[in-house]
This record gives structure tokens, sequence and C-alpha cells, in this order.
């Protein structure tokens, strides 16, 4: 008899399952956190699949800057409506208008780090002891050292050096009252895995990621997006360019990719050319070194 030899996205696909039955297992009042890009919809899918024939057994919470594209909102709406999905959003106007965070001003402002505030407000709200998110570990060198069930403190602080053992996929979610996890299903994808995974599951993703023409400038060599949210100084000219986005967030930090990939195999390809990090186009990655270790630290996604 033969024996059936899985493939690496098969086995990629088994691993996250395991992950998600375990959350649901171990956790009360787990969340699955839905930015409406690839990474957290490859995420909702195999959630989806891990507990078919039965809805996905949890929420999905959207931390809302207010500033994303037109076309994330649409998408994001139309899927939770085809899939049944049950949508928790966490705005982060509703938390300026309170006075929690201070909006930035300035040709940089971006809404971005304020979403820290939100996303540990909502969780408090919710009762939630567990967020599960789309991060993985091929993404940014913070995201590098997460565990698949990583720890928050009674303050939704991170410790890097205090991680718990995984030992053979044995995963501990014992927490104190207060404490919640971040559980990271797809630790082990990468980008490419992403993509190929996708394509085979004809999963549905937002047309931003196609390339398409779009009002542009460029800002400290990173194309941009012309929105209503976004300054320009008088020096950056604005023009229709041909792009696409390789990872989707708020707009005023999120760059654009110059390309004519405008389906999932010219997508495919492109990324196998390229030498520079789908995150390498994230201004709010930028601002300094340790940035989104610094921000995992205070409660960042």
């Amino acid at each position: 008899m033969a024996k059936y030899q899985l493939s690496h996205l098969e086995e990629l696909e088994a691993e996250s399952i395991f992950v998600l039955r375990e959350v649901a297992a171990q956790f009360e009042n787990p969340v699955l956190l839905f930015s409406g890009g690839k990474d957290s919809i490859v995420c909702y899918h195999l959630a989806r699949k891990a507990f078919f024939p039965a809805n996905v057994p949890f929420p999905l919470m959207h931390v809302d800057t207010g500033h994303n594209f037109d076309e994330l909102y649409q998408f994001r709406d139309e899927l939770m409506e085809e899939t049944n999905g049950r949508l928790v959003i966490a705005s982060v106007q509703k938390s300026i208008d309170e006075g929690k965070v201070v909006e930035e001003k300035g040709i940089n402002a971006s809404r971005n780090k304020l979403q820290t505030t939100t996303l540990l407000d909502g969780i408090e709200e919710h009762k939630f002891d567990c967020a599960i998110g789309g991060a993985r570990r091929d993404e940014e060198k913070a995201r590098a050292k997460e565990r698949f069930f990583s720890h928050r403190d009674d303050f939704g602080q991170w410790d890097p050096k205090n991680q718990r053992p995984e030992l053979w996929n044995l995963f501990n979610g014992k927490k104190h009252f207060g404490e919640h996890f971040r559980v990271f299903p797809i630790s082990n994808w990468t980008e490419m895995d992403i993509w190929q995974y996708i394509l085979k599951e004809n999963i549905k993703i937002p047309s931003l990621y196609f390339s398409h023409q779009r009002d542009c400038f460029v800002r400290d060599g990173v194309v941009m997006a012309k929105t209503d949210f976004i300054q320009t100084k008088p020096n950056e000219e604005i023009k229709q360019m041909q792009v696409r986005f390789r990872t989707i967030g708020d707009a005023t930090c999120t760059g654009a990719t110059i390309s004519d990939a405008d389906s999932l195999d010219k997508i495919i390809e492109e990324v196998a050319a390229s030498r520079v990090t789908e995150r390498g186009g994230r201004a709010d990655d930028k601002r300094s070194e340790a940035a989104m270790e610094d921000r995992k630290k205070e409660g960042y996604f």
C-alpha cells in the first residue's frame, strides 16, 4: 500500500489547524484579530476548515484606525456576510474621542501606533483571554522571537526573555487572572507559502493586492498612495502609477510596490524574485531600529 506524502503546504495547514483547535480547547473566550490583510484572511480560512461544518466558534476583531483603504472595508464586510462571521470593531477614532490617545500631527502623522491602546481596550472590554494573530516569523526580526503561544501579562505586555518552551508542539496556555495570550498559528509560514496557499485554495483577497492604477507620490524612497489622510509636501509630485500592495495596513504608513502583477501567478513570480521583505515599505517600521519590538512589548500585535 502506497504511503501518502503530505506536501509542504499540507503540512503547514495541518500544523496551523492543530494550533487553532488547541486554542478552542484551552481558552474560554478567544478572538481572531482580523486586519483584512492576506495573513489574517488565511488564518480565518484555516479556522473555517478547522471547525467545519460548524461556524468558527470565536469572533473576529478588526482594530480599525479609520484610515484604511476603502477597498479593504468593502472586502471585510462582504467576507463577513458571505461566511456568517461575527465581527467586533475596535475603533481608534473612539480612543481618540475618549481622550485615551492623542493623535499625531504633521506631515508624517499616523494612527498606526495608537492601535495598541485600542487593541488592549478591546481585549479588556470583551474579556478575551486569547487573541489569534496572523504574524509570521519571516516578516520582521521581532516577530521571529514569538512562540506559537505568546504570553501577555495583565498590562498586555510581552517579555521575549521569559517565554515558555514549546517542545513537541506542547502548548501551555495557563495564565493568571487578567493575563491573556497571543497565538500565531501561521508562525512557520513564509510570504511565498501564503501566496501559494491562496492560489491552491482559491481564497478571495482584496483587489489592493493586484496591480492597478492609482494616484501616488514618493516619500523617502517609498511609493505612497495619495489619500485624504496624508498631507503631501510641496516637492512631492502626485501622479498615476501602476502599483500593488504586498502588505495592507493604515494607509498613512503602507507603501505600494511598482508592479504589473495582476494575477496570483504573477504575484508569486514577483515575490520569488524580490530581495526586499514585504514590510520594507512600511513607514512605521522605519521609525527606529527596534520599532516593532518596542511596540510589541507595549502590547501591540
